[in-house]
């Protein structure tokens, strides 16, 4: 997929944009602190916990997309791509709260490691492969192969950036407990789904949104 060339454009400082904040990332951690996840067995609803961690998510996969669309219309060089991203990382991937949310904010970074990956694997070109031979290596692999295992669902995801077609014809619905490479595949999903949403988004960058 050819990218437009980038001229690197400067923000004007009057519409100066931050793609995420420490404190969005607070104002979500408190709300969910304060939501219960536990299912009623009364009711087939998802329990609201549930419901506003999923839109906790896909607000951050919205926001770091957000710079990839940027980069593909040539808007970001691949340094200054990677500078913004670097700053978001920085938030989502910093020190875990000393509370209840612990364990399922350590799930959402080791979901998120394959955003970030992917991101950083299409911004330094490093792309390659078909998704469905890569999907198979990757399911060829154990856990106790994390690495190996990131590294491919990155090279998908970044594929995926770039317009790729996955991951919804591979993920498996017959497992009751999916592994890692199949939560990076999830993941990987969703990204794809984020990037349409945000069809129009570098025609309104820079217009006080």
């Amino acid at each position: 997929m050819a990218r437009k060339k980038s001229t690197d454009k400067v923000e004007p400082q009057s519409v100066l944009y931050y793609f995420y904040t420490q404190e969005r990332w607070d104002n979500w951690l408190q709300t969910l602190e304060e939501l219960s996840f536990d299912e009623d067995p009364e009711s087939e609803e998802m329990p609201e916990g549930l419901h506003s961690l999923n839109n906790f998510t896909e607000d951050i996969n919205i926001s770091v997309l957000k710079i990839v669309k940027l980069f593909l219309n040539g808007s970001y060089s691949a340094p200054t791509a990677l500078a913004k991203l670097d700053e978001v990382e920085a938030i989502i991937m910093g020190p875990i709260p000393d509370s209840d949310m612990a364990d399922i904010i350590a799930g959402v970074q080791m979901r998120f490691l394959v955003l970030f990956a992917a991101c950083k694997k299409l911004f330094e070109g490093g792309a390659a492969g078909e998704i469905k031979d890569l999907v198979k290596e990757g399911r060829s692999l154990g856990d106790d192969k994390a690495e190996e295992e990131l590294e491919i669902a990155a090279t998908i995801g970044a594929l995926v950036l770039e317009g790729g077609s996955c991951c919804g014809k591979y993920l498996r619905a017959d497992l009751d407990e999916p592994n890692l490479f199949d939560d990076w595949l999830i993941e990987v999903d969703d990204m794809g789904t984020a990037m349409k949403t945000l069809k129009n988004f570098e025609e309104q960058f820079g217009e006080g949104i």
